[in-house]
């Protein structure tokens, strides 16, 4: 349809994106207007003139609200991606202009916010404190959509398989176990060595059913000729975890590094009891196309940090060789 991409290469202009993207946000002509601060005809006008431009209804009318259709869900696709794209080129001119650093998307999954990324930005800030770092926590099912309309430059978490595919280019920094977790003082975590039994009958704080944590965790229990705890709270959130095992004398579980770190500040124990459970290693996840055309400097000068600080991570958990003694 050569009108099509006529219209998308010299006639569609920023506002018009805009506006699609602030219809399907608030399917309403009335909000739409309140929120971009021009009258509810205006709307209407702009609306009608982009269907025009391309020859297509993008949004069927009601008096309940407006909708997109099949056409007009690809075009705030692609609003979206081109909108975000604007922020960041201007985000990056100014950068220059001002002699800041610029500002990195990133969203991150839980295993790796509270210890790697805490250490990626810290060095990030010691290179240029005028960074900014905007962090968004979630899973990948909340993620992903945000990296494939570029509304975040990486993700940093776990590499789960289920989620590869080949728009996506990932980065491997480290691997660590899972650990069993209880508040401070409980008698589990004085205890020299746990066993399973002792943690099927605690109260448990457990991934959701759909997570594969969920599933490694209860076959350790039936590994055991155990029942996984019947009394249990489901959550992904690693302070809902820390919250929870510590209100209802529960156990959870986490990442070594993320209990370790909890652990220091004196919010939980860590449990000696062996979780035999493989993880997905924790790495970096970055569109394959926007990793080849650059995703400019900021992202870039963070992926370096979050490389030398799983490097760090790493390293602080090999055991140190003990020096020899004189004369052996």
């Amino acid at each position: 349809m050569p009108h099509i991409d006529r219209a998308l290469r010299s006639n569609i202009k920023l506002r018009h994106l805009q506006l699609l993207v602030a219809l399907d946000e608030f399917r309403h002509l009335g909000k739409t207007a309140e929120f971009l601060s021009i009258s509810q005809p205006a709307v209407s006008k702009t609306l009608t003139e982009v269907e025009k431009m391309l020859g297509l209804v993008l949004f069927s009318r009601s008096t309940r609200g407006t909708e997109p259709t099949a056409a007009g869900e690809a075009l705030i696709r692609f609003s979206r991606r081109v909108l975000a794209q604007y922020d960041r080129t201007r985000e990056e001119i100014e950068a220059v202009d001002t002699g800041a650093a610029g500002r990195v998307r990133v969203g991150a999954m839980g295993a790796a916010l509270p210890v790697l990324l805490a250490r990626a930005t810290a060095r990030l800030k010691a290179r240029s404190a005028q960074a900014t770092v905007l962090i968004e926590e979630g899973d990948l099912t909340h993620l992903l959509p945000k990296l494939r309309l570029s509304e975040l430059d990486l993700i940093v978490g776990r590499l789960e398989p289920g989620y590869a595919a080949p728009d996506l280019a990932t980065e491997a920094l480290y691997n660590e176990p899972m650990v069993a977790v209880v508040r401070p003082g409980h008698p589990l975590a004085g205890k020299r060595k746990a066993g399973w039994a002792d943690l099927a009958q605690l109260p448990c704080v457990m991934p959701p059913p759909w997570a594969s944590l969920r599933v490694k965790l209860e076959q350790a229990f039936l590994a055991q000729g155990l029942e996984p705890p019947s009394d249990r709270i489901e959550t992904s959130s690693y302070l809902a975890v820390s919250t929870f095992v510590t209100q209802r004398d529960a156990v959870g579980f986490l990442a070594r590094s993320v209990a370790k770190q909890f652990a220091s500040e004196g919010r939980l124990e860590v449990v000696n009891i062996a979780v035999p459970i493989e993880l997905p290693p924790v790495g970096i996840i970055t569109l394959r196309a926007s990793r080849e055309a650059g995703l400019g400097a900021s992202a870039e000068h963070l992926i370096d940090c979050l490389r030398l600080a799983a490097a760090e991570m790493d390293a602080g958990e090999k055991p140190r060789r003990r020096s020899a003694r004189p004369g052996s």
